[in-house]
């Protein structure tokens, strides 16, 4: 896909499965937006196709170009896009009105749409009476009500406030679940994509850097960078020389050899290697840059002392001070390998002094 001469999207190909939730995962302006619009037809791809459920919908080659409403499918959008002079009935029945559904059958869909989200008392109801989270609720029954093939969420959440977004991302799980959609859901945040989805694609600079399972993505990052993105933990360049793996640029060894070709490598220390301590003898010595509460606890990043800058979190029970010396002990077995490395563990600590 190219705007003008520039490039946006390049080598995606991806499918979804009927009944699964593919999120595509990555910051704003990595290609995630462009491509979902490229899926609902508010853009005609540059090159190669889009086919739903078996049928050719876009294709650059031929021109062919099925518009919005002939693919079939249903959107739930960032403010839910409501009409406040609607009915939540109203809101709902919409799209059937627009395909010349009769009155009658307009009904008994509409309410049989609003049962499957919970809804049904409130068709009376304005917008403007309901939580957010009901309002939500609205928005994906006009989207299912139609019976659509595919659903797109185009960052429903990103609206609300932090408390609202992470009580919502377990409940709308439950119900893309509980309906069984097949569906494609846009995110820049990837708590929310790795709860609701059973495959992620994490983007980056209009590729896909990966695409896989949540668990597969936390247990197998294929690069730093989704490593990074993910908060998965430090990222560091290490060297080889004299049986040792060091640090980059410093003399503070992490591994004894491991009989690993090559002289340098990139690995991921994960944060639930890292176990803090005391200064001592056996373990790298570090000072507390930051710390920040997350619901499990405080997450602290650690400068090591040395003269290289190595940042490496950890997440401790109780807040760290900045300034603070702390001692780390990091386990070998967890650390993961990029490159000709990719996943390999090590298995053999280092005793520091």
């Amino acid at each position: 896909m190219h705007y003008g001469a520039t490039p946006v999207l390049k080598g995606i190909d991806i499918s979804l499965v009927r009944g699964k939730t593919l999120a595509l995962l990555g910051p704003s302006g990595c290609g995630k937006t462009t491509l979902l619009r490229l899926v609902a037809g508010l853009l005609a791809p540059t090159k190669g196709s889009i086919s739903i459920a078996g049928q050719v919908v876009a294709d650059a080659a031929s021109g062919a170009f099925a518009p919005p409403e002939k693919r079939n499918l249903g959107m739930v959008f960032q403010d839910y896009a409501l009409w406040p002079h609607l009915t939540v009935g109203g809101n709902v029945s919409f799209p059937l009105e627009m395909r010349g559904i009769g009155k009658a059958d307009r009904r008994a869909r509409t309410m049989r749409a609003l049962e499957r989200v919970g809804l049904q008392a409130y068709a009376d109801r304005r917008p403007s009476d309901l939580s957010g989270g009901q309002q939500q609720r609205v928005a994906i029954a006009r989207a299912i009500v139609a019976e659509p093939q595919l659903i797109l969420f185009d960052e429903p959440l990103s609206n609300l406030d932090r408390e609202l977004r992470e009580n919502m991302v377990g409940e709308l799980a439950e119900l893309i679940a509980t309906l069984g959609l097949t569906a494609i859901y846009v995110t820049h945040d990837h708590s929310e994509a790795l709860t609701l989805a059973d495959d992620v694609a994490v983007m980056r600079g209009g590729l896909i850097e990966q695409l896989a399972s949540p668990d597969e993505l936390i247990d197998r990052p294929a690069t730093p960078e989704v490593a990074d993105f993910l908060r998965l933990g430090g990222i560091a360049d290490l060297s080889y020389r004299d049986g040792l793996w060091f640090f980059k640029d410093c003399d503070v060894a992490l591994l004894r050899d491991l009989g690993i070709a090559g002289d340098t490598a990139q690995v991921l220390i994960p944060i639930a290697a890292i176990t803090l301590g005391e200064i001592s003898p056996g373990r790298l010595a570090g000072t507390v840059l930051r710390s920040q509460f997350r619901g499990d606890g405080h997450l602290a990043t650690i400068s090591l002392v040395g003269p290289a800058r190595i940042e490496l979190q950890v997440l401790s029970r109780i807040k760290l001070k900045p300034g603070e010396g702390i001692g780390l002990s990091i386990d070998p077995a967890q650390i993961r390998w990029f490159g000709n490395r990719t996943h390999s563990s090590a298995r053999e600590g280092l005793q520091h002094a």
